[in-house]
């Protein structure tokens, strides 16, 4: 409901509105009232209510001046007038400085409930306006992301000549001009994956925090890897790298190590590079870097210099000082839990690396191979695979438990990745009921512009965070990503087979605004509609 506030000097015509008017039929709420302007501005203040209805002429402070007051402090506020015959003039001045409505003396409930009803439907009608602007302010921004993301995913998979480098930057006003360059790769997610509201809330205050602090350094470029991590370019002179990349360690660690953070944490440094067309290279060693998170969890900060330490001499084979704890089942369960199909190969390397005194070693050799395959196993079977289903699925390694020196690195991977892909089969299936409703209900309702991630969660009767999380997984790619591809199908369509213009296919499509779905067919397709059906 609509809260209201009455300011009238007159008691009789103040108790009369106040009590006589079925506010709440109206779908206002009376909130206050007052006798004189000074009386009302602080109560004001505290109501913020969203009709003002106020006489012009008041002891102490008038209405004209107490609406001025208003307009400035609380623009979407609505300003009723109240006013005699006489105050013309005065009621002239109220509307050239922004009042709403204007309504005569007597006040009868017939006037009243009429212009009380427009200022609901014109309230309503902004609040509509603003919520799209809203929305579509935020779809352009993740539009936009989704872009970035593609486009450093080409230039670290070393996609694009130097060049296209930078003709794509330009696109998105990316400045990647400087003589040296970085990445931080950044994994961060909460300790406890069903938390409460206030743990929830917690974390997205501290997720919030730290991208702000480098959205602030134009040193820094911010963009989403993936679902728990963010990618961050750091560019520079190359006297000044390190100290920008130890500054924004400095500044995830005293977010994500404050109190009640609930945060899982990793930074990933690689190794500075002098060329754009490098940064292949130093992704290169991030990937290899980040795959000591599951070695070693207690270390935070992955680098170059902070793994030295960690990493085994090429010489030291002496097998009584082995670290058992390099050889923990936990290291290869938790990378079960987590990791991706794509860090496997890392993984194993840096696994079998931090290990190597002791592959030579026979006895030593078979214990490991036994601890991989018995800790795959067991996970295995917690997540509903016998096993007898996943040995047969590791192929030739299924019965043979003794292997060279030399086969190790491959039976190692071969049962990891054989897991993580029963793993992730697994997950389809068990969410695959759920995505199959919401695809269901997406090709049904995909042109209703009303169409968003919350109500189809909410149609099939999941949380949206799941929701998003099964449909990325499951689909790779985002919610809005598979909305906009399926409408831009069937504009192109219309734009092939139909003379409509632009504006009416937008609408068809479910854009309300066809700017917007310009914008969008644009970002998608290369071209403008126009241009598309030009060139048919």
């Amino acid at each position: 409901m609509l809260k209201v506030f009455l300011v009238e000097d007159e008691t009789v015509i103040r108790e009369g509105l106040r009590d006589r008017i079925p506010w709440e039929q109206y779908g206002y709420r009376f909130v206050g009232e007052a006798a004189d302007g000074e009386v009302a501005l602080p109560l004001i203040r505290k109501t913020r209510p969203d009709v003002l209805i106020t006489d012009i002429k008041m002891p102490f402070m008038d209405g004209l001046s107490l609406s001025r007051i208003v307009r400035e402090e609380f623009p979407k506020t609505k300003i009723l007038i109240i006013s005699g015959y006489d105050d013309f003039e005065y009621a002239r001045e109220a509307i050239s400085i922004g009042v709403d409505q204007y309504i005569l003396k007597p006040v009868t409930r017939m006037s009243l409930r009429k212009v009380l009803q427009e200022l609901k439907e014109k309230i309503e009608a902004e609040q509509e306006q603003e919520d799209f602007q809203s929305k579509l302010a935020n779809e352009m921004h993740e539009y936009e992301q989704f872009s970035i993301r593609h486009f450093f995913e080409q230039v670290l998979e070393g996609e694009l000549c130097v060049t296209e480098i930078y003709d794509e930057a330009a696109k998105w006003s990316l400045d990647l001009s400087a003589s040296c360059y970085n990445l931080l790769f950044l994994y961060v997610q909460q300790e406890k994956e069903n938390g409460s509201e206030r743990e929830m809330n917690t974390f997205v205050h501290l997720q919030e925090e730290i991208l702000q602090y480098f959205l602030r350094f134009p040193q820094y470029i911010l963009f989403r890897w993936n679902v728990n991590c963010y990618g961050v370019l750091v560019k520079c002179d190359a006297e000044e790298m390190e100290d920008y990349t130890q500054r924004a360690i400095a500044q995830i660690q005293m977010n994500c190590e404050s109190q009640n953070a609930n945060a899982d944490w990793y930074v990933v440094v690689g190794t500075p590079v002098e060329r754009l067309s490098m940064l292949k290279e130093c992704y290169d060693r991030v990937n290899h870097y980040g795959a000591y998170r599951f070695l070693y969890p207690q270390m935070h900060v992955l680098s170059e210099e902070t793994l030295k330490s960690y990493l085994p001499a090429q010489d030291d084979t002496r097998i009584a000082e082995v670290d058992a704890t390099k050889m923990s089942p936990e290291i290869i369960s938790e990378f079960l839990a987590k990791g991706s199909s794509k860090e496997v190969y890392n993984f194993v390397e840096s696994y079998l690396q931090s290990i190597s005194e002791v592959i030579h070693s026979v006895i030593f050799r078979d214990y490991v191979v036994l601890n991989i395959r018995f800790t795959a196993i067991a996970f295995m079977e917690r997540n509903g695979v016998t096993k007898e289903e996943f040995l047969a699925h590791i192929g030739k390694y299924g019965t043979n438990v003794h292997v060279q020196q030399d086969e190790v690195f491959e039976y190692f991977l071969s049962i990891l990745q054989t897991a993580i892909d029963l793993r992730d089969e697994q997950n389809t299936n068990l969410s695959s009921k759920t995505l199959k409703k919401a695809l269901a209900y997406i090709d049904e309702h995909y042109t209703s512009e009303n169409l968003s991630l919350g109500t189809v969660a909410c149609e099939v009767q999941v949380g949206a965070n799941y929701l998003s999380s099964v449909f990325s997984q499951n689909m790779q790619k985002t919610f809005t990503e598979y909305i906009s591809e399926k409408r831009m199908e069937k504009a192109k369509k219309l734009l092939k087979s139909t003379e409509l213009p632009t504006s009416e296919i937008a609408a068809q499509v479910g854009y309300k605004d066809p700017h917007y779905f310009s914008f969008v067919f644009k970002k998608t397709q290369g071209c403008s509609p126009r241009e598309y059906r030009s060139s048919i």
